[in-house]
């Protein structure tokens, strides 16, 4: 009797544990949200990261504070994510970096296993642009310097192992050239010694070089994409330039920790769907050369799963080097 008596009680004590948190996730959220970022402030993620701050605030009427965690090519934010309470209270909003780095460094996490994927939110392209003293104003005529000067062309990238870096070694591969690559810490210095031609390229966020293409400082030589940005009309897809189905899969997107219940997941991937749609926060994307995308959970996690195997077959092929 006595232990019929207490087998009942731990299924009342699991049942009530259970409503409580059904009771929690449909009340969801009731308290304050961290976002992390895993970069340093004033680039498109943090630009993208506070609209969805602000629109988070006004529509669940809960505090979202940001926490900016950059360094090690996004992996010191993404480890302090992945080890945080999987209650539905913590986020990251990363790139492509934070897969790409898994597989060119030692990393306290797994990319995949370790987070709970809600939506990507952007599509983030790659820029290729030069100082207007390099004689290719198109990708043609870079093609053929390249090819004229092999391993002498120098390429600034915001760090080692983004999706930029990985844009040009794929260029490389289907173009057949090979370019040297300077990665910098963020892409303000990148910006910087290209605008002052110390290098002659740079594989660049739209972001950080818009206005140069517009004022003449640098030149817009492709730019990824299936469609040229609106906010850089003048400079022409890989498509359009003769690459053909060159795709790097770069994306923006929102993760959780693993654990995270799935009625939560899904509920902020449904919010984010909401803001993403909003006229006034889809124009500031597209403002930055970059365009909206939402998918569900499980879309996105397909996706990821694809994109670091795609990765991985770059890396191997372009004998990218594993930092220690």
């Amino acid at each position: 009797m006595k232990t019929s008596i207490a087998t009942a009680g731990k299924l009342l004590a699991a049942l009530v544990a259970c409503a409580g948190s059904a009771a929690a996730q449909q009340n969801y959220p009731t308290k304050p949200i961290t976002i992390i970022l895993p970069y340093a402030p004033g680039g498109s993620t943090s630009t993208v990261g506070y609209l969805i701050r602000q629109m988070l605030i006004e529509g669940w009427g809960q505090p979202v504070m940001m926490q900016h965690r950059p360094g090690g090519s996004a992996t010191i934010g993404s480890a302090i994510a992945a080890k945080a309470p999987a209650d539905g209270y913590t986020y990251i909003i990363v790139t492509t970096t934070h897969l790409i780095s898994s597989l060119l460094m030692k990393v306290p996490y797994d990319p995949i296993k370790d987070f709970a994927p809600v939506s990507p939110v952007a599509v983030i392209e790659t820029v290729v642009v030069a100082h207007p003293s390099v004689p290719a104003k198109n990708l043609k005529q870079l093609i053929a310097l390249a090819k004229a000067m092999p391993g002498q062309l120098n390429y600034a990238t915001a760090s080692f192992g983004s999706n930029s870096h990985l844009t040009a070694e794929l260029l490389g591969m289907r173009a057949g050239i090979k370019m040297q690559n300077i990665p910098y810490k963020g892409g303000g210095p990148a910006t910087n010694d290209v605008l002052g031609g110390q290098v002659e390229l740079y594989f660049a966020n739209p972001v950080n070089v818009v206005h140069h293409i517009d004022a003449g400082r640098l030149v817009g030589i492709v730019t990824s994409g299936k469609k040229r940005s609106p906010a850089m009309p003048q400079v022409p897809t890989f498509e359009e330039s003769g690459l053909k189905n060159f795709d790097v899969g770069s994306w923006m997107g929102v993760l959780a920790p693993a654990g995270t219940p799935r009625e939560i997941v899904h509920k902020m991937a449904d919010e984010l769907a909401r803001i993403m749609a909003l006229p006034d926060v889809k124009a500031k994307v597209v403002a930055l050369g970059s365009d909206t995308l939402v998918e569900s959970p499980e879309a996105f996690e397909a996706r990821m799963k694809a994109d670091l195997v795609n990765y991985a077959d770059i890396i191997k092929k372009r004998n990218i080097l594993r930092k220690k």
